[in-house]
């Protein structure tokens, strides 16, 4: 498909986030909402962001062996796609759960588990952020069914970004066993939000520990995120080399 003619939607209309979401998404550290794009949203945006991921698959800084495509700061590449990333819909959404008037974008990035592709291990994003507090989340947006057959959605550990950073685990598959045996020995439960639609979210702190599955089909597992924080949050002194690389690629 070409991303030259394709129309697409606007995403500015709110989404209301009930009460009883927000408490959850606090007390666990994730929340799944429903449908924060519409069907005829996602059919249009789905296929245009997995055409311009591609298109600029060569530019990607990071892939992970085995695991997943990741090409970011794909607002940055088409201005079109600064309407999705920045899309004051998504953008009210983090305000709301973090409790916030206002957040900023960190970056967005498309997750593309390729067919067959291996399971990501037990991780945190706040790793890579060189930010101070606790206030940043990302949405994780599917663009296809994401089944039961491709291992659903992603597994989080309830609760464990009350722990807030838990070292130098970079991801891997040797810090996977490490991660699980903190979750398990603080007794946090293991939660799946299960299978998920097209448009569907899910939305996680960046303490908070998280894994995603194999997929064991012969169909791409396509999904967009973007992640956010609040305003007004400060940066820390690089720690380790991804805070420096971070702080070049999307806070110079």
């Amino acid at each position: 498909m070409s991303t030259e003619s394709v129309t697409l939607p606007d995403l500015s209309s709110p989404y209301d986030v009930p009460a009883a979401k927000i408490t959850e998404f606090r007390v666990n550290g994730h929340v799944m909402l429903p449908a924060v794009a519409s069907p005829e949203e996602i059919a249009a945006w789905g296929p245009f962001i997995e055409d311009l991921a591609y298109a600029h698959a060569d530019e990607r800084p990071l892939d992970y062996a085995g695991m997943v495509t990741q090409v970011q700061n794909l607002w940055c590449q088409d201005d079109r796609m600064r309407a999705y990333s920045l899309g004051e819909r998504f953008g009210r959404i983090a305000a709301d759960l973090l409790g916030v008037d206002a957040v900023r974008i960190y970056h967005d990035q498309a997750v593309f588990k390729e067919a067959a592709g291996a399971p990501t291990p037990f991780h945190q994003d706040g790793y890579y952020f060189p930010l101070d507090g606790h206030q940043a989340l990302t949405m994780w947006m599917p663009l296809v069914p994401v089944t039961d057959e491709m291992g659903g959605s992603m597994t989080f550990a309830s609760g464990s970004q009350r722990l807030g950073y838990l070292g130098n685990y970079e991801i891997s598959d040797e810090t996977e066993a490490v991660l699980l045996e903190v979750a398990e020995r603080e007794g946090l439960p293991m939660e799946t939000h299960g299978a998920m639609s097209p448009g569907d979210t899910t939305w996680h702190n960046g303490w908070t520990l998280h894994r995603a599955p194999a997929n064991d089909t012969d169909q791409l597992r396509a999904v967009m995120t973007v992640i956010f924080y609040a305003d007004g949050l400060v940066g820390t002194e690089p720690q380790h080399e991804w805070h420096s690389k971070d702080y070049a690629k999307w806070l110079p």
